[in-house]
Order: C-alpha cells, then structure tokens, then sequence
C-alpha cells in the first residue's frame, strides 16, 4: 500500500444494512478500477469530546451512526486514474441515491508515513484524525513506532500512520475543520487493527499500564484529535 483515500461520514442507523449493500456493490468496482482493498466500519465505541469529536466532524444526528472507511491503493496515480474512473462509469449511478448526507461527508487522500504490514481481516478498528505541525512530522513518525510496537505486543495486528497529501477544503464539513486545524498544521488519518473488541480493550488497558507509554511525548494538541472504536461491516 503506498496511498489512502480516507473517509468519516454519518449514515442513518436505520439504514445500516442499505449502506453495507450499497459498499458492497460499491466494492467490485473499486477493486475492477486498481484499489487493493476497501474497508468500512461502524461506530460502535465514539464519544464524544469537549473540543472536537467524530460526530462534530461530520454535524451527526442523534439518529445517525459514524462510519470510517477507507481505500488502499498501490499508488496516488492509480487512485487519481480510479477517482476519474469512478465518476464516468454508468454503474456507479446505476447504484441509486446515497443512504446518507454525501455533504457532510468528508474525504482526502493521504500517504502511509508508518505501516506495521499485511495483517489478517480485523475484528475490531480504532480510526484517528490527529492535526500535526508540519514541522513535526519526524518528531510524529518516531511516536508512532514506539506506540506500534508497543500495541503489537499488546494484541495489535497492524497500525497505519498516514500524512494528509490531497486534503480539500468542504463547503459543509472538511478534515481541517474536524480537528480545528491550523494553516501549518498537516492532517493525519491512522487506525489500529485487532483481532476483536476484546482484543483492543484488553490491549489498552496493557498498554496504558506500560510504563513506555508514559514516556511517549505527543508532538501535537491531544485535545483536538477525534477517536473512536468502529466494527467492520465490510473488509474486502
């Protein structure tokens, strides 16, 4: 994997099963057009933050349920070749009206800066939108290896780091507004892979007892990052 398209959105959870199908369908095409995988997960653990949080992000209703979902590719120039793609092709409108607000959902295209490698299909997902300096990104990547082999010893299968690239601006939501962030601060997109729920509550609970942690320093504001545990509905 060398390039993510990465995405938040809220879906009716009324229409859980009308948005898995229409991924679904979604799914075939994103493969046929050069993604190497696609994943859609469901908010199950979100909460809610004093500064900024999931549901802020995307301006969800109660009656609406977080997603964080994203695509692999190969490369920036096979997603730019299948985005185009994706827009001319007759099947992707032949799939009917969008289950959910395309509005406020919010999508860029970011580079993998730290990626722990291939892992069995995941059971459960932590997804994260951190704001970084620019100026830290270094100082950032080191954090994220120690916290990766911190995690993978505590029951992580993967953990992926990826440096905003492609990061529009929205006219209703956007990843930059989602995490206040500033004019020198670059957006990260990064999820953690468990085998289960379980799995990453145990993991954490290890982790967080580990006395490495507590000597990881966060080269960004903690109070603005979003964060949530999400359940696959789709990873293919």
């Amino acid at each position: 994997m060398a390039y993510i398209d990465g995405f938040v959105l809220a879906v009716p959870t009324a229409k859980k099963d009308e948005y898995r199908r229409l991924a679904t369908s979604a799914a075939t095409l994103f493969k046929e057009f050069g993604a190497t995988r696609q994943v859609e997960a469901w908010g199950d653990d979100v909460p809610e933050g004093k500064v900024t949080d999931f549901k802020r992000s995307v301006k969800a209703n109660n009656d609406e349920t977080i997603v964080f979902s994203w695509l692999e590719y190969p490369d920036r120039a096979t997603r730019d070749a299948a985005n185009k793609k994706m827009r001319d092709d007759p099947r992707m409108k032949d799939m009917g009206e969008m289950p959910f607000d395309g509005q406020r959902m919010i999508v860029a295209g970011f580079t993998p800066i730290n990626d722990s490698g291939v892992a069995p299909k995941a059971g459960y997902i932590d997804g994260c939108v951190t704001p970084v300096p620019a100026d830290n990104k270094d100082a950032y990547l080191e954090m994220a290896d120690k916290h990766a082999t911190i995690l993978k010893e505590y029951g992580a299968t993967r953990t992926v780091d990826a440096w905003g690239d492609d990061v529009p601006d929205g006219k209703v939501t956007d990843y930059k507004g989602a995490v206040q962030a500033t004019s020198d601060e670059k957006i990260v997109y990064s999820w953690i892979e468990w085998p289960s729920k379980e799995a990453r509550d145990e993991g954490w609970k290890k982790a967080m007892e580990d006395p490495r942690m507590k000597g990881i320093k966060m080269p960004f504001d903690g109070k603005r990052v979003i964060y949530g545990g999400f359940a696959p509905i789709l990873d293919q």
